[in-house]
């Protein structure tokens, strides 16, 4: 046929000096499983994860030592606004990250990010009053804004068929980091307490008995930072790599004239000229997940208090230590789930299904954290573990559908802002949460003899009120999903 050995009308165009173009490149010639850049975005995830709750299993304890409280009572109200700090930090600066993301690239945030972590967190574990530990903290928020770039990223990094797998990957680094940080915290914060015959009281982590978890954890961020500079930029820079050439004059025509046919074949303008904020299949996606956000920040606050509190205001009187055993089968159990079941989960349910799914068991789970307390030895062990993996599975299989839906409501040029307000208003919503589980869990201790759900029964039920509402929200004409995108 006269057709025979000819290419196809409209074939990709690279750029010779754009970075993007070159991992398209690469993407079309690597067909295998992306292991490399797994590895390389779950380190990354992790290494900005870690330092955001690892103070809590310590918090109380470090106000204490500050004496800026003047009742014991008041320590709560004082590691509120620690815990909120970094929140509303990232809150402020999220969309100018998402921006310089999408003007710069996506590695130098990526970079300045990690970079952050090295430095304010390790000023955090030297802080020698309230107020330095509040700067340090609304700092490492405000200059920590990689995890909307990174979203975008991973989304740019793999083909298509293994785009679930990246952005499981960031959820699950991110869950795991979560997870992992308040463990580092429990287990090495007041070492020469703990371990006596290692750390001596007249050395440097006996006159700063916090510095040790955030001193593992900055040289961990360190060790990614270097390593981060071998990342390879997602962007597209095309108008860095254009010459005066005939070459590139006929390229760029050619590739304008095909992209319009390719709108006149789908009978639609791209969404990318339309305003982030009138894009409703972002923004829905987006006030879906910081309802879950808020969630989930309230419940790791809420589960930590629970877990130490004492029996009869139906706690369990685990020690640090014990909740730091916990979480960490919690982490393991989490990047089991993720890395092998959710990508096929996902692929025959689709994101909005997952999430709605993973919510809807969510609610009798946290129910059963009320007969949980009942139980004690062995049986308590088992139970607690089983239920926290399952927790936090489900909350990151939740985030990473919504992360799959925020990405593709827009274009590549728009991701990076499109995250920033994601981040900006997710860390609203978690502000909110460390400071409404106090005052929720203070309350409901109040309450042990109430007629209508006494104690720890109110608490579950009201972060099941929360969990309903986004579940309801995933239904149409709420959430939208947006089938049709450009890359």
């Amino acid at each position: 046929m006269a057709n025979e050995g000819k290419e196809p009308l409209l074939k990709k165009y690279y750029y010779e000096n754009c970075p993007g173009c070159k991992v398209e490149q690469l993407k079309e010639m690597h067909t295998g499983l992306p292991i490399k850049e797994l590895v390389s975005i779950w380190i990354v995830v992790l290494g900005t994860a870690l330092p955001i709750s690892s103070l809590f299993p310590f918090l109380y304890f470090m106000i204490r030592d500050f004496h800026i409280a003047k009742r014991e009572e008041d320590i709560g109200y004082y590691a509120g606004y620690v815990g909120s700090s970094f929140m509303l930090g990232r809150a402020l600066t999220s969309v100018f990250w998402g921006i310089v993301a999408d003007r710069y690239g996506r590695k130098p945030v990526i970079i300045i990010g990690t970079s952050t972590v090295v430095v304010f967190n390790t000023l955090f574990g030297l802080s020698i009053n309230f107020w330095m530990a509040i700067c340090t903290r609304f700092l490492l928020g405000s200059f920590n804004g990689l995890l909307g770039p990174i979203k975008a990223y991973a989304s740019e990094l793999f083909r298509e068929e293994h785009q679930a797998l990246g952005l499981s990957t960031v959820s699950t680094a991110w869950g795991i980091g979560l997870i992992i940080g308040p463990a580092l915290g429990g287990f090495l914060a007041q070492p020469a307490e703990k371990y006596p015959s290692i750390f001596s009281r007249d050395f440097v982590f006996g006159r700063f008995p916090y510095f040790l978890p955030c001193l593992c954890i900055s040289l961990f961020a360190l060790i990614v930072t270097i390593a981060s500079c071998w990342l390879p930029e997602t962007l597209h820079m095309h108008h860095k790599s254009r010459d005066n050439s005939c070459e590139a004059l006929e390229s760029a025509c050619y590739e304008s004239n095909a992209k319009e046919i390719k709108q006149d074949i789908e009978g639609r303008e791209p969404i990318s000229k339309e305003s982030l904020i009138k894009n409703w299949p972002l923004m829905s996606s987006i006030i879906v997940y910081c309802v879950f956000s808020l969630h989930d920040m309230a419940y790791t606050e809420i589960f930590s208090l629970w877990a130490v509190s004492p029996r009869k205001y139906g706690g369990l009187s685990y020690t640090t230590e014990n909740v730091g055993e916990v979480l960490s089968i919690s982490g393991f159990g989490l990047l089991v789930f993720q890395l092998s079941l959710f990508p096929l989960v996902e692929k025959i349910i689709g994101p909005i299904m997952i999430s709605r799914f993973a919510g809807v068991v969510s609610i009798p789970l946290l129910t059963s954290y009320h007969y949980i307390a009942m139980l004690s030895g062995f049986s308590l062990s088992l139970a607690l573990n089983c239920a926290s993996v399952m927790k936090n599975v489900l909350f990151v299989s939740i985030v990473t559908g919504l992360f799959i839906l925020q990405n593709n409501a827009v274009d590549q040029h728009q991701r990076g802002a499109a995250n920033g307000i994601s981040m900006t208003l997710q860390s609203l919503f978690k502000a909110v949460g460390p400071a409404g589980g106090g005052v929720l869990f203070s309350w409901a201790q109040a309450r042990q003899y109430a007629a209508f759900l006494p104690g720890d029964q109110m608490i579950f039920f009201i972060l099941n009120v929360i969990v309903a509402i986004g579940v309801l929200m995933t239904f149409k004409p709420f959430l939208v999903q947006r089938t049709n995108r450009n890359r």
